[in-house]
Order: C-alpha cells, then sequence, then structure tokens
C-alpha cells in the first residue's frame, strides 16, 4: 500500500522562530560557525525546491561543504567524546556532499542531499546548536514512498523531494529547540 501525503500533520506556514536573547551554552565563534552552515544547507534545500541545475546545485553543495570545514569546532570545550562525534559527523557530511557533486542528474542528488540531511540533523542534536529553532520535516512518499527528512528553519513545509507534485507534501517530525528559557 503507498503511502499518502496527510496534509492534516502539516503545520501551518510561517516563519522560522528567532533566537533567544538568553546566553547561548556555546562560544559566538561556534555559533557564527554553524549558523553559517545551517544557512548554506537551507540554500541548497531550496535549490532542490526550485529543482536547479546540476551546476547550481554543485555550486550550493561546494559552499555547504566550506562551511562543514571551516566549523569552529573545537570551541565546543573540553568533553572529548562530544568534539569526536561532531567531527565524525561534519566528515560523513563533506563526503556526502563531494558524492551530490559527483552525482549526474537531480534524483541521485536527491539521495545524497537525504544524506547530509540525516547527518546534519544529528550533528544538530549533538552539538546542541542553541541559537534557532531547527525543524526536521519528513515525506512519506519521497523516493517511490521510501521517505525521506531534511532540515528547515520554517515550520513551513517546502518539500526538496517532490517539489513540483507536492511541494507542501510533508510533516514536522521534530522541531530542535535548545534556545536558553528566559
Amino acid at each position: 500500500m503507498a503511502a499518502a501525503c496527510n496534509s492534516r500533520n502539516r503545520q501551518p506556514s510561517g516563519t522560522a522562530v528567532p533566537a533567544a536573547n538568553g546566553k547561548s551554552a556555546r562560544s559566538e565563534a561556534f555559533n557564527r560557525s554553524f549558523g553559517k552552515l545551517l544557512s548554506d544547507y537551507y540554500a541548497l534545500k531550496e535549490g532542490f525546491v526550485s529543482e536547479d541545475s546540476d551546476t547550481t546545485l554543485n555550486r550550493l553543495g561546494y559552499t555547504l561543504m566550506a562551511a562543514a570545514d571551516s566549523l569552529q569546532l573545537t570551541e565546543l570545550g573540553a568533553d572529548s567524546a562530544l568534539l569526536a562525534n561532531a567531527v565524525i559527523y561534519t566528515e560523513v557530511v563533506v563526503a556526502e556532499l563531494k558524492g551530490l557533486a559527483g552525482e549526474t542528474g537531480l534524483e541521485a542528488k536527491r539521495k545524497s542531499f537525504q544524506m547530509v540531511s540525516d547527518q546534519l540533523y544529528d550533528l544538530v542534536r549533538l552539538v546542541q546548536y542553541d541559537r534557532a529553532v531547527v525543524y526536521q520535516q519528513y515525506c512519506p512518499m519521497a523516493f517511490n514512498d521510501q521517505g525521506a527528512a531534511w532540515l528547515s528553519s520554517s515550520p513551513a513545509v517546502r518539500n526538496p523531494y517532490i517539489p513540483k507534485k507536492m511541494p507542501e507534501c510533508g510533516e514536522i517530525k521534530d522541531s530542535i529547540d535548545f534556545r536558553p528559557k528566559q
């Protein structure tokens, strides 16, 4: 039986929730580098939503790769296990982005994007990025009903996997919010 996109699970359109004004648990250098990583990821996601050319998607992927390589992970502090795991997730993201650049065709690039999304989701949770809410969204119909997730800065669903046929197909599976409570 094929999965159907259930619009009742979609969240209303809206804008990203701004970061809290409270003090971050992370350094400004780390937050700036991680914010750039997320911003570049969201630009790549929008490239898939717009079904940009291979050249444009590759450029966006390389920009994201540079942001991943520039993450200020040493700013995470003295927790060596946290740092080691963050390095591993970052290395996998970079490797998948290299794979994305080597793929030809939109669907193959989307599969690499799915892997980047999964790894980045785990990285956001691991480092407990606390400057913005990050939404994990999921479309059950992506990749012939295998389903796939992606990240968003907004609760509004903009499906990067089936953007022309089902641009709003999806639901919020998780909202990651480590912002300091005021």
